[in-house]
């Protein structure tokens, strides 16, 4: 652990409400709270005047292509991006080279990303080489510290695999089984949403039915195991409508969805380019309408990024063939902070709850999402609420360049993070 840290004149804020506070942090923890100056001379002075002091952001879904896709991102560049994104815990998703699916994998990358300025966790595939035939050895996953499983990128089509599955994820504890929620045979070679879109540029759609046969079928699969079921960036109000009436069923299903899908259309495509392309593509309108719909009265639980870069060179090629998908873990914060809490549609209480504490619940990871208060563990983001600025592919972190928000200015943007007590972040610089 680094040394102490005094966070001082900002107001804290976490899911109980906001109150004027310093902070005294020391040994990975909060060690006290204060009022304004109560730690003056006590350690290192962490600048937090005029901003939140939140708990550290979480991002469930993210591919930092280790192993095997290191020329787009590795878990060096992606977690320095993450970092100063404010969010101190991340999820890797399995579908690398090779494919997260066996312990000895999973202990690799774990070791990759030790002393990382953000915590980095992995999930694994739900099926061995995610080509849906054979279910990897749940239980020994689990045993090496994987909660999360799926075949993301891909879906299960096989329902009795799925069903499989799920029902591991009853019979043990902190599971959960994450769906690619895409038909295979549906959207087998679209490019882009189905609709006026595809059509005036000539190419092969992928239909929002495919998602929405998915989420229905392993809703009925969670309820008649008991298992959990997340639904990875959710994308149409159909299935939002499927997800809010199976959890007044008692289906214990979760989803979230990308900042992307909660502000983008399948319009924007042709502006975006190949960085507007990504699965399941941009929607319509009246998605995207849905989808905050919600968002707000708490059907979607959580906010992930899908964070997927892709070397500029592979995204140069035709809308067709080039790879999907699109930056996101260092910009989550600050965009949506700008499109939803800044202009009133959104309290930073649930800005929380979809950021932090809910992505933390649906990973089981204990030490994040948590409140702000003594004893708890220190990861923390300091977050400027006033703060606008320009995002700007080449100043990001990554490797790649793929961002849905080239030259967007936003309001908002995290000035300090602290991961497990350590000042990952000061002055939005790495430290």
């Amino acid at each position: 652990m680094g040394e102490r840290l005094v966070v001082s004149g900002g107001l804290a804020l976490d899911s109980r409400g906001e109150k004027a506070a310093d902070l005294l942090i020391g040994d990975g923890i909060i060690q006290a709270i204060g009022d304004p100056g109560s730690f003056s001379g006590l350690g290192l002075t962490v600048d937090a005047s005029d901003a939140l002091v939140m708990p550290g952001f979480v991002d469930i879904q993210v591919h930092f292509r280790t192993p095997g896709g290191e020329e787009s991102e590795d878990i060096t560049s992606g977690a320095a991006g993450a970092a100063l994104g404010g969010v101190t815990a991340c999820v890797m998703m399995p579908n690398t080279i090779p494919t997260i699916d066996h312990p000895a994998i999973v202990l690799e990358v774990l070791e990759l990303g030790r002393g990382s300025p953000c915590d980095i966790h992995t999930s694994a595939s739900i099926t061995v080489g995610r080509a849906g035939e054979e279910l990897v050895d749940i239980a020994a996953l689990h045993g090496v510290g994987v909660n999360v499983f799926t075949d993301d990128g891909t879906v299960v089509d096989d329902p009795n695999l799925m069903k499989r599955a799920l029902a591991a994820s009853h019979a043990l504890p902190g599971i959960v089984v994450s769906q690619h929620a895409e038909h295979s045979a549906m959207v087998e070679g679209g490019v882009i949403n189905e609709g006026p879109v595809s059509e005036r540029l000539g190419l092969k759609g992928r239909p929002s039915e495919a998602e929405v046969v998915i989420v229905d079928r392993d809703i009925e699969l969670a309820r008649q195991t008991g298992g959990r079921y997340h639904v990875l960036h959710m994308s149409t109000s159909a299935a939002t409508q499927l997800v809010r009436d199976a959890k007044s069923a008692g289906v214990q299903v979760t989803a979230e969805v990308t900042p992307q899908h909660l502000i983008l259309t399948e319009d924007d495509v042709e502006r975006l380019g190949t960085s507007g392309k990504m699965n399941p593509p941009l929607r319509t309108a009246s998605d995207v309408a849905g989808l905050r719909a919600g968002v707000f009265d708490g059907t979607i639980d959580a906010i992930a990024t899908d964070h997927a870069p892709h070397s500029p060179a592979s995204k140069a090629m035709p809308l067709a063939v080039a790879p999907p998908g699109m930056l996101g873990v260092e910009t989550m914060a600050s965009v949506i902070w700008s499109e939803l809490v800044a202009p009133g549609l959104m309290t930073p209480q649930r800005f929380i709850a979809l950021l932090s504490s809910a992505p933390a619940r649906i990973a089981g990871l204990e030490d994040h999402g948590r409140i702000i208060d003594v004893g708890e563990p220190a990861n923390i983001a300091v977050f400027d609420p006033h703060r606008r600025w320009v995002i700007n592919p080449n100043h990001l972190q990554s490797k790649s360049e793929n961002t849905p928000w080239p030259d967007k200015e936003v309001t908002g943007r995290v000035r300090h993070t602290i991961c497990m007590g350590d000042l990952v972040v000061h002055a939005e610089s790495l430290t």
